[in-house]
């Protein structure tokens, strides 16, 4: 484990005007700047509907970590112009663990940090396929599904601290389970992994602990107590039980 815990130090909370305006008015990320969010497990997935906070959480999440909320492994450092701060990643920090702040502390070709978010990380497999300290294959002939395994199986190769959002938008069933076995055996090695996802298939991975995000605020879950399972199970099961709301 690399941050055992992040939270809103007392001098930063919003006041009650910016609290009422978004993103601090989601419920979920409400909460995490009253009371903080601690991580007990090495994997650790955030689900939830769109606009629950997933996405706003992994970014300061990336960001409490020294990690450009655009993505990437270093991205503060890569220079872009644009670079700027979300609003809860200005004021969110990390309580590291020993092996957090040296990694933070040493060289950077010993940062093994990463945070991959769909939205970026098409650009990265058309562009960093051969880059030093990125990956040799070319990416950029590859499937959109093919280059994404490429990338984590590059990138997420040695222990570190990982943050993932909706790392399944480009996986089929298959290489979805894949990557369930790449989540696996980073928990099991060492490193730490944060990831939101709509995927019933990587909230599945074993040990992984679950917080589910919605009008409640957080919490922690079982896989098959999650509504997002509930709903797959039973659209499986019977597609027309929720089609006919929509079609008719």
């Amino acid at each position: 484990m690399f941050v055992d815990r992040v939270h809103v130090p007392e001098g930063l909370v919003p006041g009650a005007a910016e609290r009422e305006r978004w993103p601090f008015s989601v419920p979920g990320v409400a909460e995490v700047v009253a009371r903080g969010l601690a991580f007990g497990r090495p994997v650790t997935f955030l689900v939830g509907e769109n606009g629950s906070g997933k996405s706003t959480l992994v970014e300061a999440i990336a960001e409490s970590f020294s990690l450009d909320a655009y993505g990437g492994r270093l991205g503060a450092l890569r220079g872009r112009p644009d670079l700027v701060r979300t609003p809860l990643g200005e004021i969110l920090r990390a309580d590291t663990t020993v092996a957090g702040a040296r990694m933070l502390a040493g060289p950077r070709r010993r940062k093994n940090r990463f945070f991959l978010r769909a939205e970026t990380a098409f650009q990265m497999t058309e562009n960093l396929g051969g880059v030093p300290g990125y990956w040799e294959q070319d990416t950029s002939a590859m499937s959109h599904g093919e280059g994404f395994l490429t990338m984590f199986e590059a990138m997420f190769a040695a222990p570190g601290f990982y943050v993932m959002d909706e790392p399944e938008a480009a996986l089929s069933f298959t290489s979805s389970l894949r990557l369930v076995a790449l989540l696996y055996e980073l928990g099991r090695t060492g490193s730490q992994v944060v990831c939101a996802t709509h995927s019933p298939v990587l909230a599945s991975t074993p040990g992984a602990e679950i917080i589910e995000l919605g009008e409640h605020g957080l919490r922690r879950a079982e896989w098959h107590d999650l509504e997002l399972t509930d709903h797959w199970r039973r659209f499986l099961a019977e597609p027309n039980a929720y089609l006919r709301h929509i079609t008719s």
